[in-house]
């Protein structure tokens, strides 16, 4: 296929690092993050303040969306340029549990929110304890020249919501998580980013936090399922890969699957 001038290529940073339960202590770990030029930026769940131990009360620590963690992350994407994507405790109408937020900021600010719909009550945990489910709305920004669609976490674990963003229209999902460590939790994670990257015919950007508590393995897969990039499981680590808009149309030409999608069939 010959090469398309108006084709873009976007480079895209995956930031694997520990959040902890201290919202100021995170925001200074936000401004001395050292990250590689990069138009898209993307950090963990709930970077603003760590879930902690499942009783741990969140909505001492939530914050709004023109609060000091967007400020510290708009005033991190001015110094360094790009747009950043982050996950939050966002304040609610319920005092005592607040949303699961992703933020996404630029240079001149705010520029999209998404409320996680999933809620982990999995494997053990209560996350609807805690906090309240944002509404049923597929989130979708433009951002460093993509269409970039937002999922969180537990998330991913549910195809039908990737699908609903790529009927949006979208060139990359981005999934911040803070993906808990255990059995066959590695696999999953892997095994699941891989899938929706190649149902969706889409890049897939699933950044987490690192081990112990969490599995790391954050990964920027293609649209082919090819995994360009993956960090390790522990320790702070930030990985770099490529976004081509032409290497995404290779692939959506030659694996036409979401225009043979049957929209007609019952369960639709």
């Amino acid at each position: 296929m010959a090469s398309d001038p108006t084709s873009l290529r976007t480079t895209v940073a995956l930031v694997q690092v520990a959040a902890s339960r201290d919202p100021g202590e995170n925001r200074e770990r936000l401004a001395a993050l050292d990250v590689p030029d990069a138009g898209l930026v993307v950090l963990p769940e709930v970077f603003q303040r760590d879930l902690g131990k499942p009783g741990d009360d969140l909505a001492g620590d939530a914050e709004p969306l023109d609060g000091p963690f967007v400020d510290a992350l708009t005033a991190k994407a001015r110094a360094h340029g790009g747009t950043w994507i982050a996950g939050m405790v966002e304040r609610s109408e319920d005092p005592t549990r607040p949303y699961n937020t992703l933020v996404v900021v630029d240079p001149d600010g705010l520029r999209a929110s998404y409320r996680k719909i999933h809620l982990y009550d999995s494997f053990g945990f209560k996350e609807s304890d805690r906090l309240v489910a944002g509404p049923r709305t597929p989130t979708v920004v433009d951002a460093a020249g993509l269409r970039v669609g937002l999922m969180t976490c537990y998330d991913l674990r549910f195809p039908e919501l990737a699908r609903e963003l790529s009927r949006v229209g979208v060139d990359l999902l981005a999934v911040p998580a803070a993906w808990v460590a255990g059995p066959r939790k590695v696999a999953h994670w892997r095994t699941l980013t891989v899938a929706r990257a190649v149902e969706n015919v889409a890049y897939v950007a699933a950044v987490g936090q690192p081990a112990p508590r969490y599995t790391g393995h954050s990964m920027l897969v293609d649209p082919r399922g090819d995994v360009v990039v993956e960090a390790g499981d522990g320790d702070a680590e930030v990985v770099v890969g490529e976004v081509s808009t032409a290497l995404l149309a290779e692939a959506r030409e030659e694996n036409p699957s979401l225009l043979n999608r049957r929209d007609d069939l019952p369960w639709h």
